[in-house]
């Protein structure tokens, strides 16, 4: 359960390397993030009711408030993604891979997907090192 929340406390970290674990449990709860606010988003909307189009009070709230919540989930988001291509020896810069249309998210997952390089390189120690166990307990304690 940490894994899922060590983006938010490295929250605009951009140094350093991450684990696959730690995007892919991040990416896990920002999923069920979204999956249980657009249950309510509907359950809302329902109660509400569409009146010529528009939105109940409740309804445009609640968007609102998602909206807030993207804005300030953006950058650990960003950050860990930083992280990620850091630890496959790779620039950050390569997070603008994403604003290629078509293909861009693709080939970004694809370099998610992949393990990171063994070993330290030029931005840290590996954090999958038991060595480097003790650096990461600072992280989560």
């Amino acid at each position: 359960m940490e894994w899922m929340f060590l983006p938010l406390k490295r929250y605009a970290d951009f140094q350093g390397r991450s684990r696959r674990l730690e995007y892919w449990m991040f990416a896990l709860l920002m999923f069920l993030a979204v999956l249980v606010w657009a249950g309510v988003f509907v359950a809302v909307a329902g109660v509400g009711g569409f009146q010529a189009g528009a939105m109940s009070n409740l309804a445009t709230i609640w968007v609102f408030a998602g909206v807030l919540a993207y804005l300030a989930i953006l950058i650990p988001a960003i950050a860990v993604q930083v992280r990620r291509f850091h630890d496959r020896d790779m620039s950050g810069w390569f997070v603008l891979l994403n604003f290629i249309p078509y293909v861009g998210g693709l080939i970004a997952f694809v370099f998610m997907v992949l393990p990171g390089t063994p070993g330290e390189n030029r931005f840290g120690p590996d954090p999958k090192d038991p060595d480097n166990v003790a650096s990461m307990a600072e992280v989560f304690g």
